[in-house]
């Protein structure tokens, strides 16, 4: 059963999350890949404000392609997050609620989610073109020079992804591969 999240993505909604979950994704998220968060953790260690809200937000790794016309981005399919996990436990201390990206996470990543009630979503590597039909608006709020992976503020609608590492901790990599170890026996 899928389960919808409308934004903003709140601790409380985090919580109803399991790894393994389904999601439709609604509403507003940012896009970031490791140059701009470099620079969103600098911004933090200068006590500077970041040029977005990221309480209670998502960020979507992704270096997404131009636009074709009719369309308010390019292909968007995640890319590695392991990129961004010498940044992630500052924005996560910060108020970020939500990671989406594909990949593996580091234990202090997975710390920090526990500490903040925070999730990692999955999805799918590939399918770039597909999850782009869920993108209605797009536009560049920060880092212009960076090119595509510039910070966009993107506009969502039933955007999909699943659980992979829930605010607890339990870490679909780990059950999933032990499920279908114990179907082999």
């Amino acid at each position: 059963m899928e389960k919808r999240i409308v934004m903003p993505f709140t601790a409380e909604k985090a919580k109803e999350l399991k790894a393994g979950d389904s999601v439709l994704i609604t509403g507003v998220i940012y896009t970031a890949r490791d140059a701009a968060h470099k620079r969103l953790v600098e911004l933090l260690e200068k006590g500077e404000p970041l040029p977005m809200d990221v309480k209670d937000s998502m960020i979507f790794y992704v270096g997404p392609t131009p636009a074709k016309p009719g369309q308010a981005l390019g292909s968007a399919g995640p890319t590695t997050s392991y990129r961004m996990d010498a940044y992630a436990p500052q924005l996560l201390d910060v108020g970020l609620r939500g990671m989406i990206g594909k990949g593996l996470r580091s234990p202090e990543v997975i710390d920090a989610m526990k500490r903040n009630t925070a999730v990692y979503f999955g999805a799918i590597g590939g399918a770039g073109a597909l999850l782009s039909k869920c993108i209605k608006k797009a536009e560049v709020i920060a880092y212009p020079d960076l090119g595509a992976e510039a910070i966009h503020r993107l506009e969502v609608e039933d955007f999909p992804a699943v659980v992979v590492i829930d605010s607890q901790g339990n870490n679909l990599y780990e059950t999933g591969r032990a499920e279908y170890l114990n179907g082999l026996k």
